[in-house]
């Protein structure tokens, strides 16, 4: 196609000056950054050649993006409508390059995983061996990041998966039951029923930030009322409190079965309190699947499946599903 030079360099005066793809990038680093100097650091720039870049969008477009707060930049409202829109957009440019990169099927480029537990390091590092052109970032959260604002490519998920934008591979099953240790049902007394466990004191984990949970799941379909005096968003310190006589913990089975077969943990209300757990690997729902998504969802449905701890009562395959996208 024959492009002439007035038309190469004319644009409707109305569109002033647009930002670039790479000042949206940008920006959507600070913005999950938090701050213009940590996200300078996740980005290979000097803090004052990202502080300038940020200035300049704002000033390309004639609005304040962002709020400077002592600890922590806030998002004005034309910021948060920039947020929502430029994530949109990078992702489909992303998709674009990738659709050409990908001709040739190799795994490259940066990759963002979200893992809850410490199953994984092996798989990490035979990843890196086998495809030296990954740059891999590994987050460890028990939280449920929310992969398009965060710019996450693939997350373990424990528990349903309700996000429709998601693709979601299931690769394990367990199920939620509540122990106690010997020590402490001896001092406060054997729950009978799924209402007793409102008189004991409950280990509990987080629903959301730094809110305790203050409900357990029952098999009815129901829920019960919790509370105690020790919380924590650590699996590992879940067991470790319950086994200590803390109180009641609800946590898979699988994390327990060996404490509960050596005698420090006993089951309760097993057949009133309690949920499955479907352990999934998500990761965005889109027309191309980049190779290094695809390769490493392949490898870690395997790693999960095989590695996991064996749930209480399972066999070595017994109650693992896996479903392919």
């Amino acid at each position: 196609m024959n492009v002439t030079r007035s038309e190469k360099n004319t644009a409707p005066a109305h569109l002033g000056h647009r930002p670039s793809l790479d000042r949206l990038r940008e920006f959507l680093e600070v913005t999950r950054a938090g701050s213009i100097s940590e996200a300078a650091r996740r980005l290979g720039l000097p803090r004052a050649t990202l502080s300038r870049r940020i200035a300049s969008l704002e000033a390309d477009l004639g609005v304040r993006l962002l709020l400077r707060r002592t600890t922590r930049l806030a998002l004005t409202r034309p910021g948060e409508e920039l947020l929502k829109r430029a994530q949109r957009v990078v992702v489909d440019a992303d998709a674009a390059w990738e659709a050409v990169r990908r001709l040739d099927d190799i795994p490259r480029g940066l990759l963002r995983v979200s893992v809850t537990g410490p199953h994984f390091l092996r798989l990490f590092t035979s990843f890196l061996r086998d495809f030296p052109e990954v740059v891999l970032e590994v987050q460890s959260t028990t939280r449920h990041v929310d992969l398009l604002a965060e710019g996450v490519d693939v997350a373990v998920r424990i528990g349903p998966v309700r996000d429709q934008d998601l693709i979601a591979r299931q690769v394990y099953s367990d199920r939620l039951i509540v122990v106690a240790s010997p020590e402490y049902l001896g001092r406060a007394g054997r729950p009978v029923r799924a209402m007793d466990l409102t008189r004991h004191d409950c280990i509990v984990g987080f629903s959301g930030a730094w809110a305790p949970s203050a409900k357990w799941p029952r098999w009815n379909g129901g829920t019960v009322p919790v509370a105690g005096r020790f919380s924590a968003n650590e699996i590992e310190h879940i067991r470790d409190a319950a086994i200590e006589g803390i109180g009641c913990a609800l946590i898979a089975s699988a994390v327990v079965a060996e404490d509960i077969g050596e005698g420090r943990l006993e089951p309760i209300l097993e057949d009133e309190v309690g949920a499955d757990l479907p352990v999934s690997l998500v990761y965005a729902d889109r027309e191309f699947i980049d190779p290094k998504v695809r390769e490493f969802v392949d490898r870690a449905a395997n790693v999960i499946a095989g590695e996991m701890p064996r749930p209480l009562g399972q066999s070595a395959t017994a109650g693992m599903t896996r479903s392919t996208p």
